[in-house]
């Protein structure tokens, strides 16, 4: 019993680690990602793949207000799992600096410059009294001086970089997916099928192209672009088909 009062008081505070050196709050906030509806990032040869599940609960719900995926800048795109509000605010400081940097310096921003950006934003939630960590992980790709790169943040402040990667639900299940399938050569259109399939590889029944936000970078024009529906359609279908033949 008395254990279990001094873990509460740990919970309580951010600020504060627990004699086995975790910040339960940081935890909790991992925990709240896990939730979220599975986003994946690829990076292939030519560009960079985001493709996110936004599945709504209601049919009475409008798709299009369920954000998945934003652009942060004309050669960066985010994609979020966890908490849709606390997306939102770690992309809107995202926007800002990126626009700053344009301001100041009349170049664009780097695609880890951004990211680490964001992630020191994260970590101060982490040691600050009175807050809460972000309950969100992002996956944030572009082009850096024709290079594709992908980053994830972590709820702790932490930047990781990935050649595939998998946050919110299913995590394990969709980057064991990712890594048997990966490879390095792959080309756009190929990065954003295996995207597809990875979202589809939990699921009991098959992601359909109105399920998904799927947006590409591509490194010979290094602008963001939003894939519409009628583009993915015949890789869904395509995806559905090849289920059905094993």
């Amino acid at each position: 019993m008395q254990g279990q009062s001094q873990q509460q008081a740990y919970d309580r505070g951010i600020t504060i680690f627990s004699p086995d050196g975790r910040l339960y709050q940081v935890e909790y906030a991992r925990e709240a990602v896990k939730r979220g509806t599975a986003s994946v990032g690829i990076r292939t040869a030519d560009g960079v793949v985001l493709a996110a599940d936004r599945k709504v609960d209601s049919s009475l719900m409008e798709r299009s207000s369920v954000e998945k995926i934003h652009k942060a800048d004309e050669h960066i795109g985010i994609a979020s799992a966890g908490h849709v509000a606390d997306a939102r605010k770690l992309v809107d400081l995202a926007r800002r600096r990126a626009q700053g940097e344009q301001l100041r310096y009349g170049e664009t921003i780097g695609v880890e410059t951004l990211t680490r950006s964001v992630t020191d934003h994260i970590q101060e939630y982490t040691q600050t009294g009175g807050a809460r960590p972000f309950g969100v992980a992002l996956l944030v790709g572009g082009i850096d001086n024709g290079e594709p790169r992908l980053f994830e943040t972590d709820p702790s402040g932490t930047d990781y970089e990935w050649q595939a990667a998998a946050i919110g639900s299913n995590r394990a299940e969709i980057q064991e997916f990712l890594e048997e399938q990966y490879r390095s050569d792959l080309d756009l259109g190929a990065g954003l099928e295996l995207a597809l399939s990875a979202l589809s590889e939990p699921e009991e029944e098959s992601v359909t192209a109105d399920d998904v936000d799927v947006a590409t970078i591509s490194t010979d024009e290094e602008s963001f672009r939003t894939v519409p529906v009628e583009e993915l359609e015949p890789i869904v279908a395509e995806i559905d088909g090849g289920d059905g033949d094993e």
